[in-house]
């Protein structure tokens, strides 16, 4: 399984604009969320082991801070010619199985993961009430395999900071994951075209 990182978009990047087919049969926008505290990006998919490895903490994260005010989104722009297993109907079985509380959204030209330069899953991001990047990288420093227990603690500290007003936390450790599947020939710049896992 090869492993890439988040491109560590710049802080302060209004967030990109989106409106795309949810796993439920409604269109989901940016502006959507225009009065929330605070929203996450999160770009994942069903079978990356990267995304299996904290999905379920992930669930428990993203219901408890949705409490609290914040929005959170998922997005899958994963290629399904290549990678059926993340099509939008088994997208759809993905968030009923694990009880998605958010909006699972399904980027079939990747133009949305472009925009954000997002390179892998999961990749983050986190912006105040404002739209504003304050937060891009890992979930918490628990990999596969790696023994150390899934908390999502630097996400937590990142969004408690927003939530509250105060500075995010530094260092901002990139996330690590397996890369996009990019479209043959839609491949982005910033891509380094480390082979799939």
């Amino acid at each position: 399984m090869v492993k890439t990182a988040s491109t560590m978009l710049e802080l302060g990047t209004s967030a990109p604009d989106f409106s795309l087919p949810n796993v439920d049969g409604s269109t989901v926008s940016l502006s959507d969320f225009a009065d929330s505290k605070a929203l996450l990006v999160a770009f994942v998919c069903n079978h990356c082991p990267f995304v299996v490895h904290i999905r379920d903490e992930f669930v428990k994260f993203a219901k408890e801070y949705q409490e609290k005010g914040m929005a959170v989104v998922a997005i899958s722009s994963n290629d399904v010619e290549n990678y059926p297993q993340d099509s939008p109907e088994k997208m759809k079985e993905e968030a009923e199985q694990h009880g998605y509380t958010f909006p699972y959204l399904y980027d079939a030209d990747q133009s949305v993961a472009q925009a954000y330069k997002a390179a892998c899953t999961p990749d983050l991001f986190l912006f105040d009430g404002d739209q504003k990047l304050v937060y891009r990288g890992q979930f918490d420093s628990s990999r596969p395999g790696n023994g150390v227990p899934v908390t999502g603690e630097d996400l937590r500290a990142a969004c408690d900071a927003v939530l509250a007003g105060e500075p995010i936390p530094d260092p901002q450790a990139p996330s690590i994951g397996c890369n996009i599947k990019w479209i043959a020939g839609k491949e982005p710049a910033y891509f380094t075209g480390q082979p799939a896992e």
